[in-house]
């Protein structure tokens, strides 16, 4: 909550706020997120307009998350630039507006928490990633193909040729290389 009574109601009049606050809650996505008792770091103007008060400013904080491909946790930061007007009490904007369009000013306190709550969720990805070349898991045994051998790979043989592969002698286990076992045949 931030107080605007020094603010003032004159147009034009203007005051800078600089602050580090605790996250009350987990603020982010499922897979990604602002953890609960992180800093926030807040670096904003306040700014009085004839509707109400502009706030502009940065946000930042640290985020942690789990990687959508190869599903190990990773760290990261979140920068964010608000740009958010907050209503007046009987404004026009106030009165012409949807209540859940806009925010508000109310008892002469700003709630930035529900702005930054909503610029966290549209900044953060969907399907977060540990670094940009990630090669995720292999499908097959689930190993993270970034600590796997070079040429890592699986040959399964389709159950349908099963009885076939039995009858010719080819062994039907998946980590053997069906290639390999006709190779040594001949």
């Amino acid at each position: 909550m931030l107080d605007t009574v020094k603010l003032g109601r004159r147009p034009g009049s203007m005051r800078t706020v600089e602050r580090v606050v605790t996250a009350p809650r987990r603020i982010g996505l499922d897979m990604i997120a602002i953890e609960e008792g992180s800093e926030i770091d807040l670096d904003l103007r306040l700014e009085a307009v004839s509707e109400g008060v502009l706030v502009t400013g940065s946000v930042s904080a640290d985020t942690v998350g789990e990687c959508s491909r190869c599903l190990e946790p990773f760290s990261g930061s979140v920068d964010l630039s608000l740009t958010e007007l907050f209503a007046y009490p009987d404004s026009a904007t106030e009165e012409t507006t949807d209540e859940d369009e806009i925010y508000r000013v109310e008892d002469d306190e700003i709630d930035l928490e529900p702005v930054i709550i909503d610029a966290v969720g549209l900044a953060l990805p969907l399907q977060p990633l540990c670094s940009d070349d990630c090669q995720g898991l292999c499908p097959e045994c689930g190993v993270r193909l970034a600590i796997a051998e070079s040429g890592h790979g699986h040959d399964i043989l389709d159950p349908r040729w099963a009885g076939l592969a039995a009858k010719f002698g080819v062994e039907s286990d998946p980590s053997k290389n069906l290639v390999n076992n006709e190779a040594e045949e001949n």
